[in-house]
């Protein structure tokens, strides 16, 4: 299944252990690229959390934010005594040694590490709830980068059919292009009579036949799409073979345009490259 690599899912769950939201937002990226954003309740599940993500997913960048919200009965701050009387005698010590001391105020001792505690829920309940809400938000997320995957599936899959009807036209055409070719060829031939050596015309006129044939292009264009949609029906992550198959659609494209001596095989060569330039841009979202 193909899936997008533009994506977004939320999940809220709430207990007497409090309220924990996780937003996960993906877009496009070549390798897999992660941002998180931890409360300091869940700050020691960052590795785990890396862990879940790489294996739930290939390519995209991912941030990930996850808040707390600890329960009402939880918001009166405590403080440390121990730690306190210590700071204390600490700065007593400290006021005996150096010169001139200034003076230690309360707020001093309050921006110490520790001074000012918030009690938490059980630590170990909390990280439950936060990875089994990171997989509920994981498959969310999931969900909606394949449907957004299918959805790029068809759109690349429509363009593929034009791409053949175009490649089918200009097929039909050749006989006519280089009958049309051979008539210019020879009225002006006509015009320089006898001036020609036949051995040296006759090798001017092969490669004439062979910048005006297009057959080759359109085999290998023929045979790039059928590739796409054989990929398209992978189930593993086919991004980075999409875009290697859109770089070689575009040679070929470009070729035959250059190769073109007739109006409407320009326009048809014209036409694939927007439809490949399309495809191009929805290539970059797949995973």
């Amino acid at each position: 299944m193909i899936h997008s690599m533009t994506a977004f899912a939320r999940r809220e769950s709430q207990g007497d252990w409090g309220a924990f939201t996780i937003e996960l937002r993906s877009v496009n990226h070549r390798y897999l690229e992660l941002g998180l954003r931890l409360p300091e309740e869940v700050r020691v599940l960052e590795p785990r959390i890396r862990e879940r993500i790489n294996q739930t997913l290939g390519r995209g960048k991912v941030d990930c934010t996850v808040r707390y919200q600890a329960p009402a009965e939880y918001a009166t701050l405590e403080l440390n005594r121990d730690l306190v009387t210590q700071l204390a005698h600490v700065s007593r010590e400290i006021d005996g040694i150096i010169y001139n001391p200034a003076p230690v105020n309360s707020f001093d001792v309050l921006r110490w590490p520790g001074v000012l505690q918030l009690p938490t829920p059980d630590p170990e309940r909390l990280h439950a709830e936060a990875m089994t809400l990171l997989d509920a938000a994981l498959a969310d997320l999931v969900a909606t980068r394949a449907r957004e995957g299918e959805k790029l599936k068809e759109l690349i899959l429509q363009r593929c059919t034009a791409m053949s009807e175009i490649v089918a036209q200009v097929n039909a055409r050749r006989p006519e292009v280089l009958a049309r070719a051979r008539e210019r060829l020879d009225a002006r031939l006509a015009e320089l009579k006898g001036e020609l050596d036949p051995a040296r015309l006759e090798q001017e006129l092969v490669l004439l036949a062979q910048r005006l044939d297009v057959e080759e292009e359109l085999d290998r264009l023929s045979a790039h799409l059928e590739e796409v949609r054989r990929v398209l029906a992978q189930k593993e992550p086919v991004g980075r073979r999409l875009d290697f198959l859109m770089q070689e659609l575009n040679r070929e494209a470009n070729t035959l345009s250059s190769k073109s001596q007739d109006v409407d095989t320009t326009r048809y060569a014209v036409d694939l490259k927007v439809l490949i330039e399309q495809m191009r841009e929805q290539v970059q979202n797949i995973e």
